[in-house]
């Protein structure tokens, strides 16, 4: 029903505290890594949108969302959305965190993988 909102929310909340750093921060490094987080959960979000849509649980007048007509759709959609949505949120968020400590660890492999052994003449 509106399980995408959850995700779309921290989507929204990364995207503009990582441009609010940017913005204050100008001289250091683009935040790469926040950009990715914002990136996976729009995506995701987009995605879960578009399926609602097909499913027509999303009408494109008010209200949006049609669980939101009766309040026996609004508690089901309300509790969909703090499990499914915040669960998704969560998993997704995790997954970047797990992706970020895989690239941190195989960083200094790497390295070791990139010695020069020439032979001696």
């Amino acid at each position: 029903m509106a399980c995408f909102v959850v995700p779309a929310a921290e989507a929204l909340i990364t995207t503009a505290v990582t441009l609010v750093v940017e913005k204050k921060f100008p001289d250091k490094a683009p935040l790469q890594a926040p950009r990715r987080l914002s990136k996976l959960l729009w995506g995701g979000s987009a995605l879960l949108a578009f399926e609602h849509l097909w499913h027509g649980e999303i009408q494109p007048f008010y209200p949006f969302l049609t669980a939101a007509q009766d309040p026996e759709s609004s508690q089901v959609m309300i509790h969909e959305m703090s499990t499914v949505g915040v669960g998704m949120a969560c998993m997704v968020t995790l997954a970047w965190a797990a992706s970020l400590i895989f690239l941190k660890v195989r960083k200094p492999l790497s390295s070791h993988a990139t010695v020069n052994h020439s032979k001696g003449a």
